[in-house]
């Protein structure tokens, strides 16, 4: 997702504009938390006016969205906070409605906000992929721990959606009090999350409070966090979510990419081998940084790595023969 990295943001910090795309109903105002300038993909927070009246009918992109304050009428059914919605491109909801106002955070993943008039789905809709849920009264916490290695114990979390194609998750999560994690971490995936209630503390930026929201690009250093009183947040990632840990706070995303290539190829050689080969098989490790980091207590004589013990030379320690410096296959 071409979004950019934004991250530390309030969305009380701005003010509501109005909504003025076609087929939306007056009464209608956002805060955009997130925007992908390429397909028109965003997160906000939507504020609905008392007496809002959507007619039914469909967006052309999948969308997912929950109540955060307030109650929204859906059809038939009362939707209170924390009641969560996914919705397949193409599927035609019912009249939505709300007598006092309400506050919901919507976000549209594969193109721009959009609604088409309509109370029949559309004939290519994965209408069976629809579903809703009173998240907070309907589902029990679980434990964080859904990746290996997972999180300090204290980060409980509630799964919303899961594709089983790319991996992507939405899901609530929330931070008892007194959680503490004392390491930085960072994801192959892009992470959003929308602080629902509470506050948490994160190193790098300091309090994220109610309604603190960050999208946060793969390999970008987060971390080390705690929570005071406790939080709940809405959180998403957009592909399998794997936690590197380290304790380097410094390590640029070049680097953290770098490390989990590392980490693959110490992991599963043959997997690193297959998804870096091009023209030939020929993969070198890459450098993990806090294997060859300087550590406090260093003598400052490292073992010479370009010198075998029978006098010559080897620049670097790959397990794979050098070919002829007038061969025409050579390394870049």
């Amino acid at each position: 997702m071409a979004r950019p990295h934004i991250e530390p943001f309030c969305d009380r910090d701005v003010h509501f504009k109005n909504m003025k795309l076609p087929g939306f109903s007056s009464g209608m105002s956002y805060k955009m938390l997130s925007l992908d300038n390429d397909t028109g993909a965003c997160s906000m927070t939507v504020q609905l006016a008392g007496g809002y009246q959507q007619p039914p009918g469909f967006s052309w992109s999948e969308m997912e969205m929950i109540v955060i304050e307030g109650e929204l009428q859906v059809g038939e059914k009362v939707c209170r906070k924390g009641h969560y919605f996914y919705i397949p491109a193409g599927y035609a909801m019912p009249m939505m409605t709300t007598q006092q106002g309400c506050l919901v955070l919507m976000m549209y993943n594969t193109g721009e906000p959009s609604l088409e008039p309509s109370t029949q789905h559309h004939a290519l809709a994965q209408v069976d992929l629809f579903h809703n849920i009173d998240s907070y009264m309907d589902l029990p916490w679980a434990m964080g721990n859904v990746t290996k290695p997972s999180v300090a114990a204290g980060c409980l979390i509630k799964l919303l959606n899961y594709n089983p194609i790319s991996h992507a998750m939405t899901f609530l999560y929330c931070m008892t009090p007194a959680f503490k994690q004392d390491n930085i971490s960072y994801h192959d995936c892009a992470e959003e999350s929308y602080h629902l209630w509470g506050t948490s503390w994160m190193m790098q930026f300091g309090e994220v409070p109610t309604g603190g929201y960050f999208w946060r690009p793969a390999y970008i250093n987060h971390g080390a966090f705690a929570s005071e009183y406790g939080c709940i947040a809405l959180g998403r990632v957009d592909s399998k979510l794997f936690n590197y840990f380290h304790y380097n706070p410094w390590s640029t995303p070049i680097e953290n990419q770098n490390r989990a290539g590392a980490r693959l190829y110490q992991r599963d050689p043959l997997l690193y081998k297959w998804a870096i080969s091009y023209d030939h098989n020929h993969p070198h490790g890459p450098e993990d940084f806090e294997q060859t980091m300087q550590r406090r207590g260093d003598s400052g004589h490292e073992h010479d790595n370009e010198h075998h013990s029978d006098g010559t030379r080897h620049d670097h320690w790959h397990g794979h023969n050098h070919h002829n410096p007038d061969s025409p296959h050579h390394h870049d």
